[in-house]
């Protein structure tokens, strides 16, 4: 038990790191926008790339992390990510910049799916909605750090700083996981319990892959995270350009009110268990939903910028419960090939968020972005009606077979 705590810790770091570099960008698109002049719009192509690229390498690391071990793969992203961040530090154009950043999703693909998959493999069901909002402590911390410090760095030092930055982090986020497994190996070793990799072969993943999808509820999870995505996250990353050009601001101060968003996500993972055990999946699902629309329609319509920090603060909260609880649905989706499904779900939510940022970057430009913040609350309402009504039909079914198998043992 030790070893797992000590692993998900510095697992948990190259977590943050991740997230941090998912979305460092999203307060410096003004900024970007001006130095290489071209328009907000254009510059979102820095997010975009990045999301592209990590959701489809997702259908590569999720049979690596099956077969070679999902804290090896962990490691090999990490290291790569330190690579690519400071090549990204020195992209002389925007051409190059979303060059390396695609490189950088491409690599960060293979850290926070693959991490979900490890817990779902070491923790029983019962403690991994738990767990996984441990897990999810350091993902926003990541996407705060990430937020407020690309608006500050890119006022107070340059952008490029900000990517200097993280490539010291992930390398040593690397360096900590690869000694920290490199322990449990030899401990493993020692009692003859080192467990050769399995033999890799496309027909059998190809097949895997038809198997997973030909299962309704795998379907289901993964249309529902897909709408997720575009309707939540892929406006997640205007939401500084909202403040800055809707309401004023400097890049520093809707970095810093993007924090909010990452505050509301670790009010949710300090009472998860709580809420849960409250509302059920189903009702938090639902408030999750109720909470993003809420906050989706202050920050396009609140006519003061203090009530549309308020709506950022909510929009986090209600995401991370709806996401949480999607996210322990993919845990469970396909037990037999958790790398896999976890990594095909993340593939699917950032296609998701790409297809999102593209809709609201056409948008942006024509000045659009309240009607679209508006439309995208009414489909995450809906969403989460859907969501939830499943679940609760699920949770029913589960009870009631439960009920017949006792009362089936009695007689």
């Amino acid at each position: 038990m030790q070893t797992t705590t000590r692993t998900l810790r510095f697992m948990a770091l190259a977590a943050f790191c991740s997230m941090a570099s998912m979305r460092v960008c999203d307060p410096m698109l003004p900024a970007l926008a001006s130095e290489f002049k071209v328009s907000t719009g254009d510059a979102s192509a820095v997010i975009a790339a990045f999301a592209v690229a990590y959701g489809v390498l997702q259908l590569v690391y999720g049979p690596l992390g099956d077969r070679w071990g999902k804290t090896r793969v962990v490691i090999g992203a990490t290291s790569a990510c330190a690579f690519f961040s400071g090549v990204t530090a020195l992209a002389p154009n925007l051409s190059a910049l979303v060059v390396s950043r695609a490189a950088m999703g491409a690599c960060a693909a293979g850290i926070i799916p693959l991490c979900m998959a490890w817990i779902g493999d070491q923790v029983p069901y019962e403690q991994r909605q738990e767990t996984l909002a441990a897990l999810m402590v350091a993902t926003v911390s990541g996407m705060m750090a990430g937020q407020w410090f690309g608006g500050f760095v890119v006022e107070a030092l340059g952008w490029r700083v900000a990517f200097a930055v993280l490539s010291l982090l992930f390398g040593m986020a690397a360096f900590l996981l690869w000694r920290q497994v490199t322990a449990v190996a030899a401990m493993s070793a020692m009692a003859g319990q080192a467990a050769a990799p399995a033999r890799f072969s496309l027909r059998s993943y190809l097949l895997n892959t038809r198997n997973l999808l030909a299962a309704p509820r795998v379907r289901w999870v993964l249309t529902v995270v897909t709408l997720e995505g575009a309707l939540a996250f892929g406006t997640l990353a205007f939401v500084p350009s909202r403040m800055v050009e809707g309401f004023g601001l400097s890049a520093a101060a809707a970095g810093g009110v993007m924090v909010l968003y990452g505050v509301g996500g670790l009010l949710y993972s300090l009472f998860a268990r709580r809420w849960l055990a409250l509302l059920g999946e189903h009702g938090l699902a639902l408030l999750g939903a109720s909470l993003i629309a809420s906050g989706l329609l202050l920050l396009a319509w609140a006519p003061l910028v203090g009530l549309a920090v308020v709506g950022c603060f909510l929009a986090g909260l209600g995401f991370y419960m709806l996401h949480n609880t999607l996210q322990t649905q993919a845990t469970q989706m396909a037990p037999h090939a958790r790398g896999m499904a976890v990594t095909l779900f993340a593939c699917l939510l950032f296609m998701g968020q790409s297809a999102g940022v593209f809709l609201v970057a056409l948008s942006v430009d024509r000045g659009w972005l309240v009607p679209v913040f508006t439309a995208a609350a009414l489909g995450v309402v809906a969403l989460g009606w859907v969501i939830s009504g499943t679940l609760r039909r699920s949770r029913e079914a589960a009870v009631q077979g439960c009920t017949a198998e006792s009362t089936s043992a009695a007689k």
